[in-house]
C-alpha cells in the first residue's frame, strides 16, 4: 500500500524465540515527494540505520534527516529504517512528476568538438568538483528554511531542456538569476565552503563556489565575479559569499545556483520557495 507503512518485519528473538508483537512506529515526513524536491523527516523511535532506494541516509541523534529526489527520479521510492531491536519499517513514497520546460528544435544536436587542450584543463576541474562533493562536514544548514542567494528575475529554470530532432540535449541543472556584475551573493543557509575557485576560474563554471549544508546537501554558485570566502570556512545564512559575474562560459552576468543531494540534482526553487519581490 503506497503512502503508508508497507511492512513491519519482525526479526525472531535470539535463540529462535517467537517474534515479538509489533511496535507502533512510523516516519514523520514534511514536504512532498516530487522530482527535484526535498523532504525533511524524523525516523521511527530507535532507528539505527536509514536508506532511500538502498542508499544510506544520514540521521542526527534526534532522528532528523533529509531526503531528496533527482530531476528524473522514478515514480516510487522506498524509505526504510532498521531499528535497534531488529525491526525493518518501510514506507513506499509516490514521487510526483514535473512538467519540465521542453523546447523542440528542428535541427540536429551539434556534437561537441572539445580540443585535447580543453580536455586537459577540464579533467582536473571535474576531479576537484567530485572531491568537493565527497567532503563530509558537520554543517547543519540542511535543517533551515533556505533563502535566495540573490534577488532578481529568474532567467533560467531547473530541468529545462532542448530536444534536437528527437535527440535530447543536457537539461539545465540549476536556476539562473539575472543580475548586474558585482551584485552581492549571500549564503542561502549555513554551511562549510568545500570549493572556491577564486584565483583561477574554471573553464565552464568560471569562479565557482561550493558550500556543503550537511547530510549530502550542497550548493554550487557559478560565473561569480568574485569569491569572498575560503575553503574550510564556516558561513552563516545571509552572509555575503561573492558577487554575480559572467566568468566561464556565460552569455551575460547572472548567478547560476545548482543544488545536489548526493548524486541527485534538485531544484533550488523548491528548496527556497518563490522569488521574493525585489
Amino acid at each position: 500500500m503506497r503512502n503508508g507503512v508497507v511492512a513491519v518485519l519482525l526479526c525472531a528473538a535470539a535463540g529462535g524465540a517467537m517474534a515479538q508483537a509489533p511496535v507502533a512506529r512510523d516516519f514523520r515526513l514534511e514536504g512532498r515527494a516530487v522530482q527535484g524536491g526535498v523532504m525533511l523527516g524524523t525516523a521511527p523511535a530507535g532507528t539505527a540505520a536509514l536508506s532511500l532506494g538502498g542508499q544510506p541516509v544520514p540521521m542526527d541523534a534526534d532522528g532528523r534527516f533529509l531526503i531528496a529526489f533527482d530531476r528524473d527520479a522514478a515514480p516510487v521510492a522506498l524509505l526504510s529504517a532498521r531499528t535497534n531491536d531488529g525491526q525493518v519499517i518501510e514506507r513506499m513514497l509516490d514521487v510526483g512528476p514535473r512538467a519540465w520546460r521542453i523546447e523542440r528544435i528542428n535541427a540536429p544536436l551539434r556534437p561537441t568538438k572539445d580540443s585535447a587542450a580543453f580536455l586537459a584543463l577540464r579533467q582536473p576541474e571535474l576531479a576537484a568538483i567530485a572531491a568537493a562533493r565527497a567532503t563530509v562536514t558537520q554543517a547543519q544548514g540542511w535543517r533551515q528554511r533556505f533563502v535566495w542567494p540573490s534577488i532578481g528575475r529568474i532567467s533560467g529554470l531547473f530541468g529545462a531542456q532542448r530536444v534536437y530532432q528527437g535527440v535530447p540535449g543536457a537539461y539545465h541543472g540549476g536556476v539562473d538569476v539575472a543580475g548586474a556584475t558585482g551584485t552581492p551573493v549571500v549564503a542561502p543557509a549555513d554551511g562549510v565552503v568545500i570549493l572556491a575557485a577564486a584565483d583561477k576560474p574554471f573553464t565552464l563554471e568560471g569562479h565557482l563556489l561550493m558550500i556543503d549544508h550537511g547530510h549530502g546537501l550542497n550548493s554550487a554558485f557559478l560565473h561569480l565575479s568574485r569569491i569572498d570566502v575560503k575553503v574550510g570556512e564556516a558561513v552563516r545564512q545571509g552572509q555575503r559569499i561573492g558577487a554575480i559575474g559572467a566568468t566561464g562560459r556565460a552569455t551575460g552576468p547572472h548567478l547560476h545556483w545548482g543544488m545536489k543531494w548526493n548524486d541527485a540534482r534538485i531544484d533550488p526553487l523548491l528548496v527556497a520557495g518563490g522569488m521574493p519581490a525585489g
